[in-house]
């Protein structure tokens, strides 16, 4: 089973110093307000075939009634599967999906019969960095650029050996359809898409509460009537976009500071996430969980929990409100 480059990562929790957090100060995750929820949380969207992924987007604005979404990750109009859509005043997380790498299930025609081992060897020499330049019609400019393909997992040949379904695991920015294109061409064949479904966007996928527009709409009507359990089970808080990221929790006292922007001190440091290293993204957490900011590290996991002072963390896109800690 293919697995993107942040799930074959397990990681442990080493500790500072433990730290104690107030009660009258901020909120686990799962306990906000709906309000709160519907304003600063993400939903894992199944797109239908038809809209953009701009217009999805918009749909499910309007539906909730809130001036802004965004979603992570292009899905052409034809394209069906998993697209995040991040609320109101979440969207700011959608940057951070992007790196965490897609899965699809691509089936894919070739215009002549080819022997079903020669299929499975040639797309087999795809798994690892390649060269791709983006079709003609594609959203940024069309230049030769490198991509990683971490898996590709051949599902099912049709009997007349032109019919390919596969699951295919790539870095964000990956054109499926140039990828088939590039198999055929090796094959000496020639190939196209013909359909294409995302069934990952980092830790989203279709085991991660997948609801249609039509199921927001319904679960927004109830909401209304005054049942939010329906709402509650489709808008997960913005946390879950960041839980691919190793984290870095910090003492209640630390928090209003990272808040206005600064770096994190060593001594602010509670515990961390184990094989962190130099210059990775982190998500930087409060002791109930919550998503304070995002930054870059300083040192590695074994550092940042040693070192007496200095500044372990930089602190790169602040999420939380300021005066949600007060400073002491």
């Amino acid at each position: 089973m293919g697995e993107l480059p942040f799930e074959r990562i397990s990681r442990d929790i080493l500790i500072r110093k433990e730290g104690k957090t107030s009660p009258k100060f901020g909120c686990k995750p799962e306990d906000r307000p709906i309000k709160e929820m519907i304003e600063y949380g993400i939903i894992n969207l199944d797109k239908p075939a038809g809209p953009t992924s701009h217009q999805a987007a918009d749909y499910a604005k309007k539906i909730l009634g809130i001036k802004k979404a965004g979603h992570s990750g292009t899905l052409d109009p034809k394209v069906t599967g998993v697209l995040p859509i991040a609320l109101g005043k979440g969207t700011k997380i959608v940057q951070f999906l992007l790196p965490a790498g897609k899965e699809y299930i691509c089936l894919m025609h070739l215009h002549k019969p080819i022997e079903p081992k020669k299929i499975t060897k040639t797309m087999n020499e795809f798994v690892g960095k390649i060269k791709q330049l983006p079709p003609i019609k594609s959203a940024i400019k069309r230049q030769w650029r490198f991509r990683k393909i971490y898996y590709i997992e051949i599902l099912n040949i049709s009997e007349d050996n032109q019919n390919i379904l596969f699951k295919v695991g790539c870095q964000a920015g990956t054109y499926i359809r140039k990828l088939c294109h590039d198999i055929g061409n090796t094959l000496g064949c020639g190939a196209h898409m013909t359909k294409l479904r995302r069934t990952k966007a980092g830790n989203f996928n279709e085991r991660t509460t997948l609801a249609t527009l039509q199921d927001v709409a319904d679960a927004f009507h109830y909401y209304k009537e005054g049942s939010e359990q329906s709402l509650r089970n489709i808008i997960h808080p913005i946390e879950f976009a960041a839980s691919h990221l190793p984290k870095v929790w910090i003492f209640d006292a630390t928090v209003p500071y990272v808040c206005h922007g600064m770096n994190v001190a060593l001594p602010g440091i509670s515990k961390v996430s184990t094989d962190i290293q130099v210059g990775e993204q982190v998500a930087i957490m409060t002791l109930k969980d919550e998503l304070v900011a995002i930054g870059e590290t300083k040192l590695t996991s074994k550092e940042l929990i040693t070192k007496p002072k200095g500044i372990g963390i930089r602190t790169t896109r602040v999420f939380m409100e300021q005066g949600t800690y007060p400073k002491a």
